[in-house]
């Protein structure tokens, strides 16, 4: 498989300093993290403290919501909402450590069958969706509300 060309449209930037007990930022500075290794993974779970796991949710749910929303608009089923809750687990695999992904997709405003459609279009188009395909576990509910 080959990697596809990207014509950028945008760079994020960000730093980390300390690894998973230390800080995070964006390079605009709107994220300016503190992170802590959670307790159930042997660290210290400072309170107020984020992870890496934390921050690729809130990022996951974004991106996928809007690449479900693009899809609809693109196949005349757009959807009143679309809201997206991701749980990013992580932990030990055979060969090291790994992800697993669950996400729950809630659509308002279109039947069950062009809900799942387009929340499958936009799992295809989803650039997270894509950097993960074939590393990451990733299972996807679609709830119509």
């Amino acid at each position: 498989m080959s990697i596809e060309t990207v014509k950028v449209l945008y760079t994020a930037t960000g730093t980390a300093e300390g690894g998973r007990n230390g800080t995070t930022l964006s390079g605009d500075g709107l994220v300016d993290v503190n992170l802590s290794v959670p307790k159930a993974m042997g660290g210290p779970g400072k309170a107020g403290a984020s992870t890496p796991e934390d921050l690729f949710a809130a990022g996951y749910a974004a991106c996928f919501g809007g690449a479900v929303e693009f899809m609809g608009v693109k196949n005349n089923l757009k959807a009143e909402s679309v809201k997206v809750e991701s749980a990013v687990g992580i932990g030990t695999t055979e060969s090291g450590m790994g992800l697993k992904v669950d996400l729950t997709v809630t659509v308002k405003g279109l039947s069950q069958a062009d809900a799942e459609k387009i929340v499958a279009l936009g799992h295809a188009f989803c650039p997270y969706s894509k950097a993960i395909k074939g590393n990451v576990d990733v299972s996807i509910k679609t709830v119509v509300a």
